[in-house]
């Protein structure tokens, strides 16, 4: 051990220990470098443990925007882990667009967005907004006219301020401000305050599948606004072809289509007249699961 500590202070050319009465004792700069070196011999060690633990089919790293993950992604994957044993996937949440070549990530479920030009993208759906508050609200009514609609307080996500705005104005609505009301940064958040009773959200359809289910929340009126934003899985072009890459892609266009292939089922069933409604056309969309 002695001659270990000899040749590492001759390579650094610096006392890191005083001989004393023949026990070491670390300099004070010694002391300053063993901190040093401890923190990045421990992340060594935590990688290679990580390194080790990988399964042998690999791992995908995925950069998610968190809400839809959590409603649309992760209730989904039981099912791709059962046809892919072996194949684990980390999500990380990124909120905005990047550059990969500054990340580890194979792959963004993401927006589509400008920023992802040069990238591989894969449409999922496109989303569509709803109008969606607490029962209480609507006084124990399960639809509400326009005129009823504006005096329920309006609730918005922070990032689509004119989403209101358009949604009034496909009805050519005057005499209203579309812009009042609390802000959120997260839908999640609005959706809460929808199910508390503080007003009237838009929402994504997908993300309040279960809240209308359980009768903690209404859909006051039918009018959507669709196309607001598109989901898509975006990847570098080298990462085309990859392995677990592939397997993911396949599964999540599948997912996607047989979503697509209900919700137009769904809305079908509501469109037709309550007389000639038959209940074994109402599937229920796993959207919220």
């Amino acid at each position: 051990m002695s001659r270990q500590i000899a040749r590492l202070e001759d390579f650094l050319g610096l006392m890191l220990f005083n001989r004393v009465k023949g026990r070491l004792h670390l300099t004070d700069r010694g002391r300053d470098y063993l901190v040093q070196i401890t923190e990045d011999l421990d992340r060594v060690e935590l990688h290679t443990q990580r390194l080790q633990a990988l399964p042998e089919r690999g791992v995908l790293e995925l950069a998610v925007i968190p809400t839809f993950t959590n409603k649309w992604i992760i209730p989904r994957l039981p099912h791709f882990h059962a046809k892919n044993p072996g194949i684990l996937i980390n999500m990380s949440e990124r909120p905005e667009p990047f550059l990969f070549s500054e990340t580890s990530f194979d792959a963004a479920i993401h927006y589509d967005h400008p920023a992802w030009t040069g990238m591989i993208k894969k449409n999922i759906f496109s989303e569509e907004l709803i109008a969606v508050c607490s029962p209480r609200l609507a006084g124990g009514r399960r639809a509400l006219n326009l005129d009823e609609m504006k005096s329920l307080p309006r609730l918005h996500k922070r990032s689509r301020p004119y989403a209101w705005k358009k949604w009034w104005d496909h009805f050519g609505t005057s005499g209203i401000n579309p812009t009042e009301g609390a802000q959120y940064d997260l839908f999640s958040m609005a959706i809460e305050a929808a199910c508390a009773g503080l007003g009237v959200a838009l929402v994504p359809r997908l993300y309040v599948n279960n809240e209308i289910e359980r009768g903690d929340l209404i859909t006051p009126h039918t009018h959507r606004l669709s196309g607001e934003k598109s989901y898509c899985v975006v990847f570098p072009e080298h990462k085309h072809g990859s392995w677990p890459l592939t397997p993911f892609l396949d599964w999540l266009i599948h997912e996607s289509q047989e979503y697509i292939r209900q919700r137009a089922v769904h809305d079908e069933c509501l469109s037709e007249p309550v007389s000639v409604r038959k209940a074994p056309r109402r599937p229920a969309i796993v959207g919220g699961r």
